[in-house]
This record gives C-alpha cells, sequence and structure tokens, in this order.
C-alpha cells in the first residue's frame, strides 16, 4: 500500500521531474518493476541487520534508470532503520588520491549522512544527540535521578564509555571513541567549541593532526588512506546505538574508469577490492555498500574493471545465467530498460501525481499516454529503440505543464497539432528508472 501523497511529495516530484533531475522523495509514488532486484537488497538488508555486510554494484546503461534504483534503494534502508550515506564520484572525489581527493568522498557522504527522521542529510549531529538523550532517559529511570543531580552524569559517561569501547578495539577505534566521549564532554558542559570541534573531526574538516591534537588530545585526522576505515567505524557504531547498520551508496563510479594515469586509476580499483573483499570475507559488520556504474565502467577491457583479472573473476557473468533467468545473489546487478508496458504505468503514474498535484479534475487517459509515446518516438527518426525513459519522462512533463498553463487545450492536440518534438537534451546522468510497485 502506497503512503499518502502529500503537497510536500508531490511538490518534490513534479520539480524533479520537469527539471530532469532524480527525486530525493516520493519514488514510492511512481515506482514499476524491479520486483527481483529489491527483494534481493532487502535480503542484503536482513543480512546486514545481524551483523554481516554486503557489497551490490548497479549496472545500467544511461537512461536506464541506475540513479533512480539507488535512490529508491536509499529510501528503503531509511524505512528500514539503516543509517545511509551516498555520494557521487566526480573526478575531484575518488576513493583514493593525493590532495584530498578520497577524503573529499568521505565529506560529501558525511553531509548527506540521513535517517528516517532527517532523510534530507546532515543527520550526524541528531544522532549524536538523540542517542546522549536516550541514555540520559534511560539512566532516570533506572537510578531514580533528575539530570542534575550530582553522579548522575558520571552514570551517563559510564553508559556512554561502554557502547564506544565495542569499537576501540577496531583500526583507528580508540581515536574515533575519544571523540565520541568529547562531544558527550561538551554536550554536557555546554561547550559549543568541543562539540563542534568533534563534528569537524568526525566529518573529516581537520587538515592537520596538530590542529586535531590541540582541539581534542587525538593524533590523526581522517585522510585520503583512512577514510574506509572510519566508515566501518560508524557502521559499527550506528549498531551499537539502535540502528540496523550504515548503507553507503556510491553513484558515478564511471568517473574512475576516466581517471587518466593508469597507476592511479588502478589504486582506486584497489580501494574499491578492497571493499569489495571485507564484505565478502565477513571482515566488516552492518555495513552495506551499493556502487552504481555504466557497462562501460565495468566490462572495459582497458579502462574499466575487466582491465583488472582480480575484478573480472567476481564480477564476470557466469555462462549459466540466462537473461530470463536472473542471478539475485550475484554481486551485480545489472538493470535492464523499461518494457512498454512499465513505461505506460511509469507515465500513467506520473500524470496521477501531477494531476494530484495541482488539483486538475480531467485525468490523462491510456490511450493518450500511448498516443504520447508514439508521436516522441516518431520524432526521433531512427532513435525509437535508443529513447530513454529519461528523455520521455522530460517531454512528458513538458506536456503536462504546457496542459496545466493552457487548460483550454486538450491532450491530443497538443502532440498532433504542435508537431509535438523532443525537446529534451540525453543528459549524462540516468534519472528515471524501473521500480519496484
Amino acid at each position: 500500500m502506497q503512503p499518502k501523497l502529500t503537497k510536500r511529495v508531490s511538490t518534490a516530484l513534479v520539480n524533479a521531474l520537469s527539471a530532469g533531475v532524480v527525486p530525493r522523495v516520493g519514488l514510492d509514488q511512481i515506482a514499476v518493476g524491479r520486483e527481483k532486484e529489491i527483494a534481493a537488497i532487502r535480503q542484503d538488508f536482513e543480512h546486514i541487520a545481524n551483523g554481516g555486510a554486503a557489497f551490490r554494484f548497479v549496472i545500467g546503461r544511461y537512461g536506464a534508470g541506475k540513479s533512480f534504483t539507488l535512490q529508491l534503494i536509499r529510501n528503503l534502508a531509511m524505512e528500514s532503520g539503516f543509517v545511509v550515506a551516498d555520494a557521487d564520484i566526480t573526478p575531484d572525489r575518488r576513493l583514493t588520491g593525493s590532495q584530498g581527493a578520497g577524503v573529499a568522498t568521505y565529506r560529501e557522504l558525511m553531509r548527506n549522512l540521513a535517517t528516517k527522521s532527517r532523510p534530507e542529510g546532515g543527520a550526524l549531529t541528531i544522532i549524536l544527540e538523540r542517542w546522549i538523550a536516550a541514555i540520559q532517559s534511560q539512566v532516570a529511570q533506572e537510578t531514580g535521578m533528575k539530570p542534575n543531580e550530582e553522579g548522575f552524569d558520571q552514570h551517563v559517561e559510564a553508559r556512554i564509555r561502554l557502547v564506544t569501547q565495542d569499537v576501540a578495539d577496531l583500526v583507528n577505534g580508540f581515536d574515533f571513541a575519544t571523540v565520541i566521549i568529547a562531544y558527550w564532554t561538551g554536550y554536557r558542559s555546554n561547550d559549543e567549541t568541543k562539540k563542534e570541534s568533534a563534528m569537524r573531526w568526525l566529518r573529516g574538516e581537520f587538515s592537520t593532526k596538530t590542529e586535531a591534537k590541540a582541539a581534542l588530545g587525538v593524533r590523526v585526522i581522517i585522510d585520503d588512506d583512512s577514510w574506509y576505515d572510519y566508515v566501518k567505524l560508524i557502521a559499527r557504531f550506528a549498531a551499537d546505538i539502535d540502528y540496523k547498520g550504515l548503507i553507503i551508496i556510491l553513484d558515478e563510479v564511471v568517473h574512475l574508469s576516466k581517471i587518466p594515469t593508469a597507476i592511479a586509476r588502478q589504486n582506486n580499483y584497489d580501494k574499491l577490492l578492497a571493499m569489495f573483499n571485507d564484505a565478502m570475507q565477513g571482515k566488516v559488520s552492518h555495513l552495506g555498500i551499493l556502487i552504481g556504474g555504466t557497462p562501460q565502467f565495468l566490462e572495459d577491457p582497458r579502462r574499466g574493471l575487466y582491465s583488472d583479472p582480480a575484478w573480472q573473476r567476481r564480477t564476470a557473468q557466469s555462462r549459466v545465467v540466462q537473461s530470463e533467468a536472473i542471478d539475485t545473489s550475484s554481486p551485480v546487478i545489472f538493470l535492464e530498460p523499461l518494457s512498454e508496458s512499465e513505461l505506460q504505468i511509469l507515465l500513467q503514474r506520473i500524470a496521477t501525481v501531477f494531476c494530484t498535484h495541482y488539483e486538475l479534475k480531467k485525468q490523462i487517459t491510456s490511450s493518450e499516454i500511448t498516443h504520447f509515446i508514439a508521436a516522441v518516438r516518431g520524432s526521433k527518426i531512427g532513435t525509437e529503440t535508443r529513447l530513454t525513459p529519461g528523455e520521455i519522462i522530460r517531454d512528458f512533463m513538458t506536456a503536462l505543464n504546457v496542459l496545466q498553463q493552457n487548460p483550454q487545450l486538450k491532450f491530443n492536440e497538443l502532440i498532433t497539432t504542435q508537431q509535438y518534438q523532443s525537446a529534451t537534451v540525453k543528459t549524462t546522468d540516468d534519472e528515471f528508472a524501473e521500480f519496484t510497485l
């Protein structure tokens, strides 16, 4: 059963779809297909919640719906009780590299850290303060003490240290635990400077160890080489404070295959391999990693992952698998384009959202949508098989907006008499996708 469509959600959907970008909310309102793939991800979530780990590639051509699918998974993870962080790989954000390219990815993940109650991101402070408030409430209930009574803070700190002790034995865990305690100290004494210093350290914003030592008494900082260790620490910490774990989503990893220097490119593939092996070999707990890329990123024998024999062994499709029999246990999920019937349903759902948002009495019929699809595909001679859902949706939203602004027009008249031509520009991001019903 779909949740009620609120004005906030419909506004976000209409604005995002009209602009040709992936909505961050309301994806379940227009979701079509992908039952097997989503079922596989749900199984991963169960495994992660029970202390395991998972690693998946989501591979699709531009316009096949990769980014949209990843956003759907992001929302599903938050609804399931996970902390989620996502980031796009860019020329300036990589998995490893000199001059801060690796830690830049970590900083973006921390900026986008989200939970069910804070889906827009920036949730790190909220997570810590709600955790501290919950511990204070537990101590008050168990001891009968009030927060302003002498000894209350000592009980709370003992509980906090008990949780941080669980991560202290991991790589860099002692310093991570020290910073969490520093945040609690600042919280208890209303020392905003100390709290902000702790947050800056956790977000990877200290540039020198000297600065970190002066502010917090720790001798390390999060940098290009160590940022992934802290992702593992946050995953364990999230599980310890009653979340189910941490889900990391990295999209647009095709940029790694475009790194011009072979050594730098291989270093990034090696970092990705270390992350993959950690998850597959049980070296990390409560962590899920999803990587969004194109077939070019995966299969290019010269610059893609297949240029590395170790990666080709792990990700090449088995000869046993056929197109009609998908192996959802494979680390690679391949996304196929929308079928005709799925595209029809998708546009019908978008039309319903649009009409509800603007409180329009006249609904778009299925025959009008069929007419529209035929008109758009016929407007680009020789490209019928190459039009993506993203291009078709942009044109569809244009048509809906014109109709809303010119109520005297009828849908079929707009398509026919205006000699409707596809006005979209093919983007470099695959915005629209196939989703679970």
